[in-house]
């Protein structure tokens, strides 16, 4: 019994002592476990939160950088579209200088003479103006050149006056003799030197090369005078200046226009018939679209077009099929311009009576005025009701 109580004394105060100590170390190891698990937990989401606000500000900023880069862009893109219309517009403007010094440089080699007004102008400062009419003729053709001088083609001080004033230049264009030397080309000096309204183009003429000679015009025209546009008239039609300048006036401001009295008709392959085509077989049983031949008009650009690529631009045996050849593929406007298409009188006379005043005449049957020689004058006195001082 005593060993039992004795065991039970000490037993009983070992126990009280393992319960203190239990219960301290207890104490001990709650407060570790919630004060780590606690710091541990708040820093968790604190470090998410950081990072997350990171995230959000990088995305932001990432943001404003992305508009910043894409403003950037347009605006570097819009200054590259001007910097590629201002270089496409120079090269354009050096390809037209270059042309012009090709053809000069031709026309001196071959001996062709040049316009005096131009043999020592200076090519950096060139006036500016609103057409050059060619006049094509032959060297048979004085008595139809002196119709022309006598009516609508002003002469001396009065045709200078046009150019210096209304910015419209006049000549005739003619090539030279197969025959150097000979007493047609010694004609037509003498010619020049009277009157002073030619421009001698490197060509060889003859009925077979208008095509070639319609060519070597525009060639030769844009390189001598910067206009708006250049014509190309026969030496049988009426040409009403005023008119005609009013009518180009209004398209001065569009690029690429081929404008005439346009028209379409059936592909001659009779060898026997006027304006027979040797390579009909490429047009097929109609021609295509283009101005007639008495008189067209064609915009700086294509005259340009026309002669930095003339060395490889095909010759109909018709230029004004030609003409229109030379178009097709380009993004180029036809106008058909009725006024163009006026007959002589009393066709001409009823139109002007209506207020449609022509600014050409000739007679379909004979491509130009019949026996123009002795009816240019009956045709030019109907043409007093517009005077060229109407220009502008």
């Amino acid at each position: 019994m005593s060993w039992r109580r004795g065991d039970g004394g000490v037993a009983r105060r070992w126990v009280l002592l393992l319960c203190a100590g239990s219960f301290f170390l207890g104490l001990l190891f709650t407060d570790r476990m919630w004060t780590l698990p606690e710091v541990t937990e708040v820093a968790r989401p604190n470090g998410r939160r950081e990072k997350e606000d990171e995230l959000t500000a990088g995305d932001c900023n990432s943001a404003k950088v992305n508009v910043k880069r894409d403003y950037r862009e347009i605006l570097q893109a819009q200054d590259t579209h001007h910097a590629v219309r201002t270089l496409d517009k120079t090269i354009a403007n050096l390809e037209t200088e270059l042309s012009a010094a090709r053809t000069l440089q031709e026309s001196f080699l071959n001996g062709s003479p040049v316009s005096e007004g131009h043999k020592g102008s200076d090519s950096t400062v060139r006036r500016k103006y609103l057409m050059v009419i060619g006049i094509n003729t032959a060297f048979s053709s004085r008595k139809r050149r002196d119709s022309i001088r006598n009516t609508w083609m002003p002469q001396g001080i009065k045709r200078t006056k046009l150019e210096e004033e209304k910015g419209v230049v006049i000549r005739f264009v003619i090539g030279h003799s197969a025959i150097s030397g000979g007493i047609v080309e010694r004609a037509i000096k003498a010619e020049e030197r009277k009157h002073g309204d030619f421009m001698r183009i490197d060509h060889v003429e003859g009925y077979l090369e208008l095509s070639g000679k319609t060519k070597t015009y525009f060639a030769t025209a844009v390189s001598l005078w910067d206009a708006d546009f250049y014509v190309k008239v026969d030496d049988d039609v009426h040409v009403n200046i005023a008119t005609l300048g009013q009518i180009l006036s209004k398209q001065v401001k569009k690029p690429r226009v081929y404008i005439g009295c346009m028209k379409s008709g059936p592909v001659l392959s009779d060898k026997d018939v006027r304006y027979y085509e040797p390579e009909h077989w490429k047009f097929g049983d109609q021609y295509f679209r283009h101005a007639t031949g008495q008189l067209y008009a064609i915009s700086k650009d294509l005259a340009t077009y026309i002669s930095i690529n003339k060395r490889v631009l095909h010759k109909f045996i018709n230029e004004d099929v030609s003409l229109g050849a030379w178009f097709i593929g380009l993004d180029v406007e036809h106008i058909d311009e009725r006024r163009l298409c006026c007959g002589t009188p009393p066709d001409c006379e009823w139109k002007a009576q209506t207020g449609n005043t022509c600014a050409v005449s000739f007679d379909w049957k004979c491509s130009g005025i019949c026996d123009s020689v002795e009816n240019m004058q009956w045709s030019s006195s109907l043409y007093n009701i517009l005077h060229i001082d109407t220009l502008f």
